[in-house]
């Protein structure tokens, strides 16, 4: 079946209209009526036809509005999902970073607990030593001075030098 178009149905009426006779004295013409007939059921046939083919315009841009919202969908869920992976990530991340500043405070607490334990037991250790020290420098002052005592007075002359620099005796 030949389409035709609607349009061109409507310029061929106005066409004949124009080309027809005009009754003096008023605005009727005389029209040739097969001819107008004919352009009728053309039209007839015509609008039906224009009609289904805008339907299925119609139908195929609903079709295609669907299918562009259901991508717009996909495409928004699919952005939500990775935005709210990415928030996961950024709060793994975060806690991370937070337990690992625990972990770091807790390394510089232990550090200064061992360096206060260790200083503790050096201070200690040197106090120990240092009272073995005084009481064996004490005992090397005695015998010193117990031997310059009992001394032979020929020995008397010669001084043994103290500890501290000091050559009386």
């Amino acid at each position: 079946m030949i389409t035709i178009d609607i349009l061109h149905l409507v310029d061929r009426l106005e066409t004949l209209i124009n080309k027809s006779w005009r009754l003096p004295f008023t605005s009727n013409v005389v029209i040739q009526e097969d001819a107008f007939l004919d352009i009728i059921d053309q039209m007839r046939i015509s609008i039906p036809e224009e009609v289904k083919q805008a339907r299925r315009v119609s139908a195929e841009r609903e079709r295609l509005l669907e299918q562009a919202q259901e991508e717009a969908d996909r495409i928004v869920a699919l952005a939500q999902e990775q935005a709210g992976s990415l928030a996961d990530d950024h709060e793994i991340v975060k806690a991370a970073q937070v337990r690992a500043d625990e972990i770091i405070a807790q390394a510089h607490h232990s550090a200064e607990a061992i360096k206060a334990d260790a200083d503790a037991y050096v201070m200690e250790v040197l106090s120990s030593l240092e009272e073995q020290l005084m009481m064996l420098l004490t005992t090397v002052r005695n015998g010193i001075r117990q031997v310059q005592s009992s001394a032979t007075p020929k020995d008397a002359d010669r001084q043994i030098p103290r500890p501290d620099g000091d050559r009386s005796g």
